[in-house]
């Protein structure tokens, strides 16, 4: 291929020349442009086949460098013109559309029948009511707090999932907090800390997660007056442990240096520019005593607001061994955010966003189980986390044991998120997961937080639409049986529970 590719630019070289003398068209100058793109051409075959990198190139000079284009645009090609409306991934067209719509506030309605094979194993719908009741239009509110909080949080069936500054640009998340402001629901922080942009007086939920960013000592340890300071903020309402998260369970958090700025570095406590690795572990707690201690410290440092922790379910004895500890020391937690293995991240490697936890289904199940076995679910709310962006996919996680829902990637498709897969390249197109100024400032502040609003106040109607087809009026009424193939999923949580929990202790 490379004395093919020399000898065609000979060639063309000498035809230019003949063409030159023959048609005397140097005169315009045509000539020497083609005997200059030769030339060019003819240097970037000599680099390709001197270069001991890439061994396309050096095989196929030129010509390679079209395998590495086409590789490059291969997300879009995939997303433009091959993907069905129903087969993206992790979110199909028309799941996105539907967000987009709704964030625009213009009709969301779906013409001419389904497009999921409804006939398949994985279909999982609603058993509506003959006799339907009219929907409420209000939010219904869920209060979060237990007998050991002073401060309990009304919280919305519906809410922003933790993506920190620095994963996000400051733009999104300003736009996020003042979608969650106007919408009257709350925002998670991620573990990356509160920043300025997060203090735009929507509700925060603060996640404390393994690097204790905002709240971290010289040693990068928990630092129990920089948490105290933060929690007792006004606009803080709840405090989450993270634990571990459904995209990377057991690894911790991971924030690439070109996205960690100056700015980004002071709110963690981090030196700038430097790729963050957080520990896969915290090292406040080690085992299931210390955490419901750390759980109590919590709350006592932020004057009793609502506590809680998220995780992933992998090894389902720890937990259990956690809910026998509750028991034992008679601390629980206001809430546990149940995340499931198909959660989303910017960026994790891809063994521990295919191959680790459990699904969130499942897993949803088996912790209102092993609860309602500690006789202990009414001292906790579950929050379920994890692609929840359709009313349904809310109703169903609250049937199958949440109380309220969170989303990270439903609200920033609100805010213009086109699933272009950048997230960890910081060159994503639409200013929303980059810290890249040009980009960030493409996205409009108060036209996207518009959106956010829009999103949540349509899918929570199209929430209590839903619960009135099922007949019930609050989504506490409910269960497992209101869905199809409802008790087939319990049966595959059932695998994942032992068949005797020793609850004494």
């Amino acid at each position: 291929m490379r004395k093919l590719f020399f000898g065609s630019l000979v060639l063309l070289s000498l035809l230019t020349f003949f063409l030159m003398w023959y048609f005397q068209f140097v005169q315009f100058k045509f000539g020497y442009f083609i005997l200059g793109i030769l030339v060019i051409l003819l240097f970037i075959g000599i680099y390709d086949v001197n270069q001991k990198t890439h061994a396309i190139l050096r095989n196929f000079p030129v010509l390679g460098h079209f395998r590495y284009l086409l590789e490059k645009i291969s997300p879009e090609i995939q997303q433009y013109f091959i993907e069905t409306n129903t087969d993206g991934k992790p979110f199909s067209r028309n799941l996105r559309s539907l967000v987009y719509r709704r964030a625009k506030n213009v009709n969301d309605t779906h013409p001419f029948g389904t497009q999921r094979d409804i006939s398949g194993e994985d279909y999982i719908g609603l058993r509506h009511s003959i006799y339907a009741v009219h929907a409420h239009d209000e939010d219904p509110r869920v209060m979060i707090g237990n007998d050991s909080c002073k401060q309990p949080y009304p919280a919305s069936i519906f809410n922003i999932s933790a993506m920190s500054f620095g994963s996000l640009s400051s733009n999104a998340i300003k736009a996020l907090n003042l979608g969650a402001k106007k919408g009257g629901f709350s925002h998670n922080t991620g573990e990356g800390g509160i920043s300025n942009h997060h203090r735009e007086g929507g509700d925060l939920v603060w996640q404390i997660g393994t690097g204790y960013f905002g709240c971290r000592d010289e040693y990068g340890k928990f630092s129990e007056e920089k948490f105290a300071e933060k929690a007792n903020w006004p606009e803080v309402k709840m405090i989450e442990i993270k634990i571990s998260q459904g995209a990377k369970p057991g690894h911790g958090g991971v924030l690439p240096g070109v996205k960690n700025t100056a700015e980004i570095a002071e709110i963690r406590g981090v030196v700038a520019g430097t790729t963050i690795l957080s520990p896969p572990a915290h090292s406040a707690f080690t085992n299931a005593t210390e955490l419901l201690e750390f759980v109590s410290k919590l709350r006592e440092l932020s004057s009793g607001k609502p506590v809680g922790f998220k995780l992933c379910i992998g090894r389902t004895e720890e937990f259990i061994a956690i809910c026998k500890e509750m028991v034992t020391l008679n601390i629980y937690p206001d809430f546990i955010t149940v995340d499931g293995a198909e959660g989303g991240t910017g960026a994790a490697p891809l063994e521990f966003s295919d191959s680790v936890g459990l699904p969130l289904e499942p897993a949803l199940i088996f912790v209102r189980m092993t609860l309602e076995k500690f006789q202990i679910r009414s001292h906790i709310r579950i929050i379920a986390s994890g692609k929840a962006i359709s009313a349904f996919a809310i109703l169903k996680n609250i049937a199958l044991g949440a109380d309220i829902c969170n989303s990270a990637r439903g609200f920033m498709f609100s805010i213009g998120c086109i699933q272009a897969l950048r997230c960890n390249t910081n060159e994503c197109p639409t200013g929303v997961a980059t810290q890249r100024a040009n980009l960030v400032g493409g996205l409009v502040i108060t036209d996207k937080s518009e959106r956010v609003y829009n999103f949540h106040k349509n899918t929570v109607h199209a929430v209590q639409e839903l619960l009135g087809a099922s007949g019930h009026t609050h989504t506490s009424q409910l269960s497992a049986s209101d869905l199809v193939k409802g008790d087939e999923m319990i049966k595959l949580a059932n695998r994942y529970l032992p068949d005797s929990v020793n609850t004494q202790v």
